[in-house]
């Protein structure tokens, strides 16, 4: 496997200076970075076959070990703080439990039965999105758990960082990022982990613009969850509209915090229609305002 290899080049690196030891960890991290560009079309294609499942109610199932798992769960739990994706709408599956996260489970990442266990348990069905990250490619867990959804007519995503990979076979959707030989010899957690890293952060973000929850490159969806956040909604709003502080500050009153809806109030937009035309719209600020050419933004 190409992320196990050892490089002659790094043989000498603990006698370097520490100058010239992170500009090679530098270079490996642009390296990584530069190998997702050629996934961009299967990261696509894996983000639109997601939205339609999702808009019927599935689930983001992440999977993995080690420090891909825990790169996983960081990608899902940023969604509701920034989205709004609700919380129940994502699982996460990590070989050795929830407590693998902060500690090294010794060998739960070979357990197979485990990995099936987790996407029975979980009630794993058509209209779910199950997202396999391991950087080998070959980890029976996260293996194992993507078959088993694929079974049940679940989507797979399954992302690796070495070609011709047992994940890539085992999904729907592959995702290869070859990012090739690590500065430290198999310390995935450097080139493949930030290359696995920039890929969820595409495939989640795009899923999201894609179920409407972003206009105009604008959080609309986020949750203003404290000063800031709350101020950063009235600015948007206004941005959005055209409007005074003040008419956004009362808008978002008046759609209790709601952007969406605070928009096409703003506008000028009678609550009940407004309300109406996002839920037509699946709560696409974009398609709602195409119901009153009328105004505009």
């Amino acid at each position: 496997m190409p992320t196990e290899n050892f490089s002659t080049r790094f043989q000498d690196l603990d006698a370097w200076p520490s100058s010239d030891i992170l500009s090679a960890f530098y270079e490996g991290q642009l390296a990584a970075v530069a190998a997702v560009r050629p996934a961009l079309p299967a990261i696509a294609a894996a983000a639109e076959a997601a939205v339609e499942r999702l808009r019927r109610g599935g689930r983001l199932v992440y999977v993995g070990a080690g420090t891909s798992g825990r790169i996983g769960v960081q990608d899902g739990t940023e969604l509701p703080p920034t989205f709004n994706w609700p919380d129940d709408k994502l699982v996460y599956l990590i070989a050795g439990g929830e407590g693998a996260l902060l500690k090294a489970v010794e060998n739960a990442e070979d357990s197979v039965e485990q990995g099936i266990a987790g996407i029975r348990d979980s009630g794993v069905g058509p209209d779910d999105i199950v997202i396999g990250v391991a950087a080998s490619g070959r980890t029976p867990f996260t293996i194992a758990a993507l078959e088993e959804a694929r079974a049940r007519g679940a989507q797979t995503i399954g992302i690796s960082n070495n070609p011709a990979a047992p994940i890539l076979d085992a999904c729907s959707h592959p995702i290869l990022a070859d990012t090739g030989e690590e500065v430290i010899a198999g310390s995935t957690r450097m080139k493949a982990g930030t290359a696995q890293k920039v890929i969820l952060n595409l495939l989640s973000t795009l899923i999201m613009v894609r179920l409407g929850r972003v206009y105009r490159g604008l959080m609309v969806h986020m949750r203003a969850t404290n000063a800031k956040l709350r101020r950063r909604s009235e600015i948007m709003v206004s941005q959005i509209t055209g409007c005074d502080d003040a008419t956004a500050i009362e808008a978002l009153r008046r759609a209790n915090g709601d952007m969406k809806l605070a928009s096409l109030i703003a506008l000028g937009v009678d609550p009940s229609e407004a309300q109406g035309a996002l839920t037509q719209s699946d709560g696409n600020l974009r398609e709602a305002l195409s119901h009153f050419p009328g105004i505009s933004s």
